[in-house]
């Protein structure tokens, strides 16, 4: 063979004879495979004993080599792009003779392609794998196989031009983020060559699982006007959950939102204001997108006006006994009370009357007020003080009249005026002398007597008497000599009746003797008379 030939081992020549003893035509080599475009060379020759007419029938490009000899003649044939049988004849005495050499041409394919996978593939469903072949020969030792990285999912042989090889896998979770191809494999291992490989370009494939559950959206019901809410869009069973993709919007407008992933759920929050153009009710959308696929809930959101209603007072401060009108006053379609009593027709107003006293100074009026929003009752209230000015007073509950204290002992002297404004409160004795009001005092003796506690303000005065007694209290010397006393007293009155009891046991005894000696009957005593 020439040097773009294939080296084979020698073969016995190939000749055919059309009569045993006849000039026979040879041809070497018998049998050649060479790449697609590759030269060959091919030697005829002729067992003629004269010299013979050799040629080499071929439609493919040929050119005579070397001087040649008497019976031989070689051959180049060259950019051999397809399988071929050239024919070598020889003419000996007027016989005609031939031999065949096989061509056999080799090359990979051209194409070797696997068809695009899907963007995204549900977990569970069948996945077909197609592998498209262009090309390639020879066929029978052509094969196609399809791959999961280095796995081999299938190995089919190479049919039809161009071929298609499919192959039905299942897709699961492990499956997200493979890799997928297709590889031809020429082995002509057996033809004395080797394993020719093409590989296709690889594609990665996302699998993912969106549950057909819906998301759960969580968000007000009820929504007031420069006020915030907070809504929720979340979701469990998502793979891969950091591929999901969130959509919330209220109404037309879409709401920026932070998500939280766990493990395979994740949640989407927003914090949504209620504003005067988006008052009624608003849709809330709340959307998942995962792989080619979403889950969607919808909902709704009332954006609703309710300012909070107003206490009104004829006067915010008044004297005393004058006549004060309160009211209440709501939203027009609100329902109010005042001070827990409900209009009298229900509705957006109410009102009380009263004469101020004393006891008003501070009081507090508060108007509630409820609206139904979207079957959801609201509330509101708002509260006022009414001051009431009266003149002093000094009531005994809290300026007690009588005081009595042990001297020595530390007391705390408590007068308190009521009146608005504040009066100031002055006790004296004789004029003079001031009684510490509200601090803490060692009572002496000098404390004692009557005072006149008199409060003053701009609205009048009020006066009252108050008495403190000092009580003497035995020092404790004088408190032992007492006792002792009395336990002397006791003592002897507890001697003197026993020497009683033993006198007069005697002299009955003494009587009874002498009764006895004189014969005198002696009656029973049934009582003792005291001598």
């Amino acid at each position: 063979t020439g040097p773009s030939g294939i080296n084979l081992p020698a073969l016995p020549p190939c000749s055919l004879s059309s009569r045993p003893g006849e000039a026979e035509t040879s041809v070497f080599p018998q049998v050649v495979i060479l790449p697609r475009g590759g030269s060959v060379l091919v030697n005829c020759s002729s067992s003629c004993d004269q010299r013979p007419f050799l040629g080499l029938e071929t439609p493919l490009t040929k050119r005579e080599v070397l001087p040649g000899g008497n019976n031989w003649k070689m051959f180049e044939l060259s950019n051999v792009q397809e399988d071929s049988q050239p024919i070598c004849f020889s003419n000996c005495g007027g016989r005609q003779s031939t031999a065949k050499t096989f061509l056999t041409v080799y090359w990979t394919p051209e194409r070797v392609e696997l068809a695009p996978l899907p963007a995204w593939q549900p977990v569970g469903e069948n996945l077909t794998l197609r592998c498209q072949v262009e090309g390639g020969a020879p066929r029978a030792n052509l094969t196609v196989m399809l791959l999961r990285g280095e796995e081999e999912l299938s190995r089919q042989p190479v049919v039809g031009e161009p071929a298609e090889v499919t192959v039905t896998v299942l897709a699961g979770r492990d499956d997200h983020g493979a890799s997928f191809s297709c590889r031809t494999e020429l082995d002509l291992r057996s033809q004395g060559l080797e394993l020719f490989e093409n590989t296709s370009a690889p594609h990665q494939l996302q699998t993912f699982v969106l549950p057909v559950t819906p998301p759960q959206l969580l968000s007000p019901r009820v929504l007031e006007v420069d006020t915030q809410g907070t809504v929720v869009c979340s979701l469990d069973g998502l793979f891969p959950v950091s591929e999901a993709q969130v959509h919330l919007a209220l109404g037309d407008q879409k709401l920026n939102h932070t998500i939280t992933y766990g493990i395979d759920a994740l949640s989407a929050k927003a914090l949504v204001k209620g504003t005067a153009e988006e008052e009624g009710t608003q849709r809330l959308l709340c959307a998942v997108i995962l792989g080619n696929q979403s889950q969607e809930t919808r909902g709704t959101m009332t954006v609703y006006s309710f300012p909070a209603p107003k206490v009104i007072l004829t006067e915010p401060e008044v004297s005393e006994g004058t006549e004060v009108i309160v009211k209440c006053e709501g939203h027009p379609r609100a329902m109010v009370m005042l001070n827990g009593v409900p209009a009298q027709t229900p509705g957006p107003r109410t009102q009380l009357r009263l004469k101020a006293r004393p006891e008003d100074d501070g009081r507090s009026f508060s108007c509630s007020a409820t609206l139904e929003v979207a079957g959801q009752v609201v509330h509101k209230n708002q509260t006022r003080e009414l001051r009431v000015l009266y003149g002093p007073q000094l009531d005994e509950k809290h300026c007690p009249r009588n005081w009595t204290w042990p001297e020595n002992s530390q007391q705390t002297p408590t007068c308190q005026a009521w009146g608005n404004p504040s009066p100031q409160l002055e006790c004296l004795k004789d004029g003079t002398l001031p009684l510490p009001i509200g601090k803490s005092v060692t009572v002496t003796r000098d404390l004692s007597g009557t005072y006149l506690c008199r409060a003053t303000s701009t609205r009048g005065e009020a006066t009252c008497e108050v008495t403190v007694n000092v009580v003497t209290v035995p020092s404790p010397r004088h408190e032992m000599v007492i006792i002792a006393v009395v336990v002397t007293v006791a003592i002897l009155s507890t001697a003197g009746f026993a020497v009683y009891l033993y006198n007069r046991q005697r002299k009955i005894r003494k009587y009874r003797l002498q009764r006895a000696q004189n014969g005198t009957p002696m009656k029973p005593i049934t009582q003792a008379t005291p001598p």
